[in-house]
């Protein structure tokens, strides 16, 4: 008998229905015609043991037990599951060959290979499970997963990260929150300190946010601009550009602070001739967005929607899992493998067909349907790229007729999901960069512009003007603050007139608000937070805080825990989360540790590194950490928190056995 251990019910129907029929349902499991059986998971059925299993004296939270590091690592049955998981451990004892059919990420990985090994089997059965590569739901998509089975000893450096991942978390949140938790109880707080390697970096970042915007002191700067005129009269605006000379009246992003240097300048270049110093006039071509991986997509969810992660991430698994919309969506990939570049022109007219379904066509392919005509679905763009493709791929439409209505919401991720894999077959946007240097008496002025010379395939993505009138608009500002202007044809060296000049007043601002999108932009773009220089030189484009699958869970368990809230769409720290902060030491907040584990993680699936050089440093590092917690009182805590709980079981956890919120 061949068993399929999907990862969940609804991965488990969809392989069913690809297998011989009849089938015959029966506990736990469904059994096509010639035996092959499908059994599921229900996320994870194991999870780490509590510390008190290692030793009953762990049940009371003291610094004399810390660090608890477990010689042998033990996994429990979850109580929910624990039926689940009886029926697939007989299943596994008596099936001649396994077949691995967890999600295609570092989670799903490990979630039915440690169920594999928890039932003991022999280690000629292990070496020989197969595994299945599911990331579209849909019947044809699911018979060639099928159809395509690896060995699953190729996925191994895979579950070792994914393991050792989960074993640091442990062992990290666990020391930390009770280290943390029976200081604060000295100091009169009353709750658990939650403290873990990936949420607490991220409460770190907006709490230093807020801070930066609390002590922040607006100043003025002064802009002086030049109004320049052709001979023939066009007329154009310049910025002044101060020179070394005027260092001392610059602030450290080179902005004028005195006016009356400004009002120098302006007044030596009114009504004074001028000359096209420089002049760079460059048509560039932009090529289409890529499809979707989850973060991006819900950075421009909660732009363009105001959505959370979690309800972008909630609408994407019932896209994926009731709908059979959308292709598999925990996804940090943005590109898609050669092969499916064959399903294209039928994916485009079912995408077609939805849309109409939907009443969502206008939205769908931008202001006008007319933008769906212009579709080359024989033009392959840099989306397609196998070396960029690993386990899974970009978020992308399926081959799936709607048959029912889509909610509000699933409507709207869904379009977007559809937008950006049709963007792929559109021509590309065209435009001239233009930057010109004006030379005043001995000022330098400088303007930039864009010139549209075509949309592409801009114009799906919506514009509160007509494509006619949005052409005639021939240029768009570089900068927030310089004026949306077109710059006439210009020649170097081409004499012009400085008119009356301007001094325009301005006022620093402070940084802005988390919101749901910048703060996960943060998390993914982590190497710009990150303070060890050398570290920001070797992390890569995929190291962050968190992963694809677990990012929206950190912000919202942090919400949970009372460490943040939200006004409207902005996010802040709220006292707890502020004391807490500034209780622990600065390794335990900066973003730097857990980006070195994420860089660690990724290199341990590479095959570049191993178990051990993750583990090995944090046991020892830890033995410092909890030694310096016991110098710290964080008196800011003081009457915070609610009723005490931190001797309740599980309260204190930060980490357990993975899952995808954690």
């Amino acid at each position: 008998m061949r068993l399929f251990i999907a990862e969940k019910p609804s991965l488990g129907r969809a392989l069913a229905d690809v297998l011989p029929k009849p089938l015959r349902k029966s506990e736990g499991a469904i059994v096509a015609a010639n035996g092959d059986t499908v059994t599921w998971c229900i996320g994870h059925l194991l999870e780490q043991a509590e510390p008190e299993a290692y030793d009953p004296a762990f049940k009371k939270w003291s610094h004399q037990h810390l660090p608890i590091i477990p010689a042998k690592w033990q996994l429990n049955a979850k109580k929910k599951t624990a039926q689940q998981l009886k029926t697939v451990i007989k299943l596994i004892k008596q099936a001649d060959q396994l077949v691995h059919a967890g999600d295609p990420d570092r989670e799903g990985q490990l979630l039915v290979d440690e169920v594999i090994h928890f039932a003991g089997v022999g280690k000629n059965k292990v070496e020989s499970v197969q595994r299945c590569l599911i990331s579209d739901l849909n019947a044809a998509a699911v018979k060639r997963a099928v159809m395509s089975l690896k060995p699953n000893r190729e996925f191994m450096s895979l579950s070792i990260s994914a393991l050792a991942r989960s074993r640091a978390d442990w062992l990290y949140g666990i020391n930390l929150t009770r280290a943390y938790t029976l200081q604060g109880q000295k100091a009169g707080y009353n709750g658990v300190l939650s403290v873990g390697r990936v949420q607490t970096p991220v409460l770190g970042l907006v709490v230093r946010r807020d801070q930066e915007i609390n002590s922040f002191v607006s100043r003025a700067y002064f802009q002086v601009w030049a109004n320049l005129q052709t001979e023939s009269g066009e007329q154009f605006k310049a910025k002044w550009l101060p020179s070394k000379d005027c260092e001392a009246h610059l602030d450290d992003q080179g902005r004028n602070l005195s006016k009356p240097l400004a009002e120098n300048v302006a007044k030596r270049i009114s009504n004074k001739p001028a000359v096209v110093s420089k002049l760079k006039r460059q048509l560039k071509k932009q090529s289409a967005p890529l499809p979707y991986n989850l973060s991006a997509l819900q950075i421009d969810c909660s732009k363009a929607f105001g959505l959370s992660a979690k309800q972008v991430l909630d609408t994407c698994q019932t896209l994926y899992e009731r709908h059979k919309l959308i292709s598999y969506p925990r996804s940090d990939c943005r590109h898609l493998p050669l092969e499916h570049f064959s399903q294209a022109q039928a994916l485009v007219k079912v995408i077609q067909s939805n849309a109409k379904f939907s009443n969502e066509s206008e939205k769908l392919f931008g202001e006008s349907s007319d933008s769906a005509k212009v579709l080359n679905i024989k033009q392959k763009s840099r989306a397609w790229n196998d070396a960029k493709v690993s386990a899974h791929h970009a978020i992308i439409p399926t081959l799936r007729k709607l048959s029912s209505g889509l909610n509000a919401i699933e409507e709207k991720i869904y379009r977007l999901i559809c937008r950006n894999y049709l963007a792929q077959f559109m021509p590309v946007h065209e435009f001239y960069a233009v930057e010109v240097e004006v030379a005043i008496a001995t000022g330098k002025f400088s303007a930039k512009a864009k010139e549209q010379v075509a949309f592409g395939w801009r114009v799906m993505f919506g514009s509160n003007k007509s494509h006619e009138s949005a052409m005639q608009s021939s240029s768009i500002s570089g900068e927030d603050d310089d004026p949306v202007q077109k710059i006439p044809l210009l020649e170097k060296g081409q004499a012009l007139r400085s008119l009356i000049a301007e001094v325009l007043e301005k006022q620093t601002s402070p940084p802005k608000s988390y919101t749901d999108a910048s703060l996960l932009a943060a998390m993914t773009g982590i190497s710009k937070h990150v303070i060890d220089p050398d570290l920001r030189k070797i992390l890569r484009e995929t190291d962050g805080l968190g992963t694809e699958a677990t990012r929206a869970g950190i912000i919202e368990l942090l919400f949970k825990r009372g460490f943040l809230r939200r006004k409207a769409k902005t996010i802040y720290a709220t006292p707890t989360g502020r004391a807490l902060i500034e209780a622990l030491p600065e390794v335990a907040t900066q973003p730097d540790l857990t980006a070195r584990w994420e860089s660690q993680l990724s290199a341990i699936h590479d095959g570049s590194s191993n178990y051990q050089a993750l583990m090995s440093p944090l046991e020892s590092q830890l033995q410092l950490m909890v030694d310096d917690s016991q110098k710290v009182l964080p008196r800011g805590l003081r009457g915070l928190g609610g009723k005490p709980k931190f001797k309740r079981k599980r309260s204190y956890k930060t980490a357990k056995t993975p899952t995808k919120a954690t």
